[in-house]
């Protein structure tokens, strides 16, 4: 894992990182796939060489003593030349079998310094760049392999340099395009390794919500934030993790989700889960802190309401982000407290007054609420 777990609590300001995963040991399904891969059969010239980077992805996989081996021998500068190939079957060979190696416990230390001495990432960015070329197999590979390397954290800002995150910002608008348009082409694979890159660069790189600030990403995440609570629900804190590193520190993301009406659909995803709750809730917190001027663009509306019904919850992390946001909101709009008392908001609070977890800041907004 990489980061912080999207249960526990945070800052709402603080951007946060999200897991490194495990997609390629064993895991299996539409948005997953096996960790041991067989070429498909042909009687090309490349099925050699195909064939050769499958095994060595099975064998890396499986044996430690296998990757001692191998790196002195020169498997790296061996993948950095294969990875200018022609041939996308052997390109999605030699993706496989990266991301096994990337994924290796030592991999940080030993493997990842390397692959970041060679060409292998400029080329790895090259594959991802959106177009009518971008191969969906070899995309996926290479998109989980940019993952394991940013979630190493030995050298980030080097891959931003090289222009990741421009690069990353591009796909997320064409992967939204994609999924809009219902494409059946397997670019919907691309869209967890992409929103975690995206997520975790934005962690290391202060900069880098300004090179994605053109509002049309905002668009595009929540054209895939619906396309994923229709088909892969268990995926939407991907998105929000994203959305969350967005708006935690820039205004200008903040205002594109006011000015595009886009806080009630935020809200339609609260009931979803326990964990979608509380990244929405932190989302809403990063728009409130901005101050006055967004506060007002929240209340009245639909927020009040969505968050009294957050109050009736038992989670103490939903809750807690629910009275922060509250905090925030009778902070910079006073007059929204009197609508709170209206709708009973005293009694809603009175349930959580003897949780340890939730009593001091209940006291807080309890107070807040009846002497201002």
């Amino acid at each position: 894992m990489c980061g912080l777990d999207p249960r526990g609590s945070r800052d709402p300001a603080v951007p946060v990182v999200s897991p490194a995963g495990d997609r390629g040991k064993g895991e299996s399904g539409s948005f997953g796939q096996s960790s041991s891969r067989l070429a498909a059969p042909r009687d090309t010239a490349d099925l050699h060489q195909e064939l050769c980077l499958y095994t060595l992805g099975n064998l890396i996989v499986e044996s430690e003593s296998v990757r001692r081996q191998l790196l002195p021998q020169g498997i790296v500068p061996a993948m950095a030349s294969c990875i200018q190939s022609p041939h996308l079957t052997v390109l999605e060979a030699l993706g496989y079998a990266l991301s096994q190696l990337l994924q290796a416990k030592e991999a940080s230390k030993k493997i990842i310094p390397s692959v970041l001495s060679t060409p292998l990432p400029q080329h790895m960015l090259r594959l991802l760049q959106p177009g009518p070329k971008l191969n969906p197999g070899v995309a996926v590979e290479f998109a989980w392999c940019l993952h394991y390397i940013i979630c190493s954290q030995v050298n980030n800002a080097l891959l931003i340099t090289h222009g990741a995150v421009s690069t990353l910002g591009l796909l997320l608008l064409y992967l939204a395009g994609a999924v809009q348009r219902a494409e059946d082409t397997g670019l919907e694979l691309l869209l967890c390794p992409v929103l975690r890159c995206l997520s975790n660069l934005l962690t290391e790189a202060p900069g880098g919500q300004v090179m994605l600030r053109d509002e049309r990403v905002v668009v595009s995440l929540f054209i895939i934030l619906q396309f994923l609570l229709q088909k892969q629900p268990s995926l939407l804190p991907e998105g929000l993790w994203l959305l969350n590193n967005l708006t935690a520190n820039n205004p200008g993301f903040c205002t594109s989700l006011l000015s595009l009406d886009l806080i009630e659909p935020l809200l339609q995803l609260l009931p979803v889960s326990n964990v979608v709750s509380v990244l929405v809730l932190t989302v809403l917190c990063n728009v409130a802190e901005k101050g006055p001027a967004y506060c007002w663009r929240l209340w009245p509306g639909p927020l009040l309401p969505s968050l009294l019904d957050m109050l009736a919850f038992s989670d103490t992390e939903v809750v807690g982000q629910s009275l922060e946001l509250l905090q925030l909101l009778f902070l910079y709009r006073p007059e929204a407290v009197q609508a709170f008392l209206q709708q009973s908001g005293l009694q809603a609070l009175k349930r959580h007054e003897e949780e340890a977890q939730l009593q001091d800041r209940v006291h807080a907004l309890q107070q807040t609420a009846l002497h201002g």
